[in-house]
């Protein structure tokens, strides 16, 4: 079979990586691609909001499998684009995909299906939002309703900063129409867990756990980025909590998505704050996370293939995953200023080094090819991965990796898969 990955990011490299692994696939295309996935299969110059150019070299080269990677060609209705042409395609339709695309109808969503979540109002004047700030206890989340690139999220700490933020989401175009509508809501204490799961219409098979690190600082300090690392399994997840899951986020919306008319086919996946009180949805996403796919995928040892047709032909419950006990760390390797302005361009060194090492995986994010090197090409430029019998050595593992890739202006957390307390305490 062949297969098209649509993307270019860290999460399309490992899905490729993955997909490439099954017996039955033939060959594999990434659309637009970047410096790691040519070395799987063949990269495609079609951008990836290009429904129309990615549909025609579905048709003209026999593509059996479309994967969608990013969320933008979601919200803009590739799936239902490719199925009105007769095309197989993994990933939700524009409908389903507004769980992630309005932050406004995800929280009313969960407003009128009782699944636990951070109190919050939706705004679409700044006077009204600034109004309802002062009725929060500081600090304040603010959320661009539409997709903005993992930037669309401003915890602010003081009232002025509130104000300004709004003002510049709202007012200012700071992120286009996607902040023209903002959410506002109180601040979850805790830590962050990411969960993952296929899901076929009403029925979902939920992957293994993942903790994300959001934050561009060690100790989760200074701006959100679309995540500057993860773990596998999550360290803050347990039984109990894996249960309240089922029954008070998924089954509900399973069943709420259903009553609506809403065929899920795809891959759910809902962010959790993990607070004193239990699980609580921060958001949710229609697409496989980055960079939790790129810790994930190491650990699964069933063909990936076969899930995601299985999720398509409404076939889940004759699957079963299989999972490599042991952990995985991503470390992200990032662009200077990160995620704020950066340079690319920049020289890497040291990859060939580490494809000799065992159980180390490189996935390329913000990477291209300059003739004999491989330079930067976007503000998460690395994704290295390891896996280790423990978490710490998984964690020892990849800086070890990430210690012989040098590029100008490299940034990196230091602090990927501490302990949540003991990352905050590396901070000081």
């Amino acid at each position: 079979m062949r297969i098209l990955v649509v993307g270019s990011g860290g999460r399309e490299h490992a899905l490729a990586w993955k997909l490439r692994q099954s017996p039955r696939v033939e060959r594999i295309f990434c659309a637009p691609g970047n410096a790691g996935t040519e070395l799987l299969g063949e990269n495609v110059p079609i951008a990836a909001n290009d429904l129309q150019g990615l549909a025609v070299f579905a048709k003209q080269n026999e593509i059996g499998l479309t994967v969608i990677g990013p969320d933008d060609p979601l919200a803009a209705g590739i799936v239902n684009r490719f199925k009105s042409e007769g095309l197989r395609v993994f990933g939700p339709t524009k409908s389903a995909a507004r769980l992630e695309s309005s932050k406004i109808f995800a929280k009313e969503m969960m407003r009128k299906l009782r699944i636990p979540t951070a109190m919050s109002g939706s705004f679409d004047r700044s006077e009204k939002a600034f109004q309802f700030c002062t009725r929060l206890q500081l600090p304040i989340v603010i959320k661009a309703d539409g997709l903005a690139l993992g930037k669309g999220v401003v915890i602010a700490q003081t009232c002025d900063e509130a104000r300004a933020s709004i003002d510049a989401m709202m007012n200012q175009g700071q992120f286009g129409e996607a902040g023209r509508r903002i959410v506002i809501e109180e601040f979850l204490r805790g830590s962050e867990c990411s969960l993952h799961a296929l899901v076929s219409s009403k029925r979902y098979c939920l992957l293994a756990s993942a903790r994300d690190h959001k934050r561009a600082g060690d100790g989760d300090t200074g701006p959100n980025t679309g995540g500057m690392g993860a773990v596998s399994p999550a360290d803050n997840w347990s039984a109990d909590a894996e249960a309240a899951f089922h029954r008070e986020v998924m089954w509900p919306l399973i069943d709420g998505l259903a009553e609506c008319g809403m065929d899920f086919r795809g891959l759910l996946f809902p962010g959790l704050m993990m607070t004193a009180d239990g699980p609580r949805v921060l958001e949710f996403n229609c697409r496989f996370g980055d960079p939790e796919t790129q810790t994930i995928l190491p650990r699964l040892r069933s063909d990936l293939l076969t899930l995601l047709e299985a999720t398509v032909n409404g076939t889940l419950n004759d699957c079963v995953l299989e999972w490599d006990t042991r952990a995985a760390v991503t470390v992200v390797m990032a662009s200077g200023g990160y995620p704020g302005k950066y340079e690319t361009g920049k020289p890497i060194r040291g990859l060939d080094s580490c494809a000799g090492l065992e159980d180390v995986h490189v996935f390329h994010a913000g990477t291209r090819r300059e003739k004999d090197e491989v330079v930067t090409a976007g503000g998460r430029v690395l994704a290295v991965t390891a896996l280790g019998e423990t978490a710490r050595e998984a964690r020892e593992r990849a800086y070890a990796a990430v210690g012989k890739i040098q590029f100008e202006g490299a940034y990196y957390r230091r602090d990927i898969a501490l302990p949540p307390v003991a990352a905050k305490v590396a901070a000081h």
